[in-house]
C-alpha cells in the first residue's frame, strides 16, 4: 500500500479513539494565541491532519493553508471549516512538493508531521520552513517525545529497518540541534486536554 493510502484509510474511520481525532486544537496553540505569541496573520500549516488547527487558527483571523497526504483528511478538514463558517485553503499535497513562495507566512505550524519525516529530509524541511517564513516570523512544532511516544531509533536504523516505526520520538537535545538557527521561545511537553 503506498503511503496516500496508508493516511487515508487511517483516517477512513472518524470514530476511531485517537487523540488528535478530537474537534479540538492542540492546547500549545491555544495557549500561544492566549499570550500574543501568535497574532492573526498568513498561516502554513504542515501535516493538517482533520483540520482541528488549521480550523482554530482561522477563528482567530488568521489566513490559513492547512496541507496534507491524504484526500481522506482533507476532505474532513473541509467539513469542519464548512460547520464552523470558516474559510481555510485545504491542499492535498506532499509537503515537499510544494510551491512556496519566499517570506511568505508569519506562522508555520507543524503537529505531528515531523515525526514522519525521513532523516534526509529533514535538511529539505528546514529550508522550506526557512524560506516560507517573513522576517521575524513564527515556527510552531509538536512532535513526538522520545520515552512517551514514537519510535527509539537512530537515523541508521531507520533506513536499516526501512521503517518510521510509526513516527520518530526526538530527545529535547536532538530536537534543539536540529533547530538550532531558531529562537526558542517555549519548550515543553504537552499539558493534559480537556475536552468537553
Amino acid at each position: 500500500m503506498s503511503i496516500i493510502g496508508w493516511w487515508d484509510n487511517f483516517y477512513a474511520d472518524r470514530n476511531k479513539g485517537v487523540p488528535f481525532f478530537v474537534n479540538a486544537p492542540d492546547e500549545n496553540l491555544v495557549q500561544y494565541f492566549h499570550d500574543g505569541h501568535i497574532q492573526a496573520g498568513k498561516v502554513l500549516e504542515l501535516g493538517c491532519g482533520a483540520g482541528r488547527n488549521a480550523v482554530y487558527m482561522a477563528q482567530q483571523n488568521c489566513k490559513v493553508t492547512a496541507v496534507d497526504i491524504s484526500q481522506e483528511t482533507i476532505n474532513w478538514g473541509i467539513e469542519r471549516a464548512k460547520t464552523n463558517h470558516v474559510h481555510v485553503n485545504f491542499l492535498r499535497h506532499n509537503i515537499f512538493d510544494l510551491n512556496l513562495e519566499s517570506e511568505t507566512y508569519d506562522f508555520i505550524y507543524d503537529s505531528g508531521c515531523f515525526h514522519h519525516i525521513l532523516p534526509h529530509r529533514r535538511v529539505s524541511f528546514l529550508d522550506m520552513v526557512n524560506k516560507s517564513l517573513k522576517p521575524g516570523g513564527s515556527f510552531g512544532l509538536v512532535c513526538f517525545a522520545l520515552g512517551s511516544m514514537g519510535a527509539d531509533m537512530t537515523d541508521w536504523e531507520v533506513y536499516r529497518q526501512r521503517s518510521l516505526k510509526g513516527g520518530l520520538g526526538y530527545t529535547e537535545d536532538k530536537i534543539k540541534t536540529i533547530f538550532k538557527d531558531f529562537e526558542l521561545i517555549e519548550f515543553r511537553r504537552m499539558q493534559q486536554a480537556v475536552y468537553c
